[in-house]
């Protein structure tokens, strides 16, 4: 936001607050959160502990607990999406040109 003459200006957002902050890697962190918020999901609606979810994934549970609170330096995008699979998920890729419309091409992560 920036002020002229006490008015406000919004900017709008490009759709990745990382990017919007100039963070480097934006898109892959970007990725990485919309991943763990699907997983943390997983685990809280299947009501496991963060033992349980470890155990199931076959990781460490500081890792789960790292995981739960985002912070996912550790993770690559493919291990996350393991975990998803080890959660009975589904994870689908899918390709397709950008349309001309968007300047750039970028990387969606939807739960169905």
């Amino acid at each position: 936001m920036k002020r002229k003459n006490n008015m406000v200006r919004v900017i709008p957002s490009s759709g990745n607050v990382f990017a919007d902050l100039r963070v480097r890697n934006a898109e892959d962190k970007q990725t990485k959160v919309r991943l763990a918020i699907e997983i943390n999901h997983i685990i809280r609606a299947q009501g496991y502990s963060q033992a349980d979810a470890a155990r199931r994934l076959k990781i460490n549970q500081p890792k789960i607990s790292a995981l739960s609170n985002y912070r996912l330096d550790g993770f690559s995008v493919e291990r996350l999406m393991t975990f998803l699979t080890g959660l009975n998920c589904d994870v689908e890729i899918l390709i397709r040109r950008r349309p001309q419309s968007r300047k750039s091409a970028r990387i969606l992560v939807t739960a169905a």
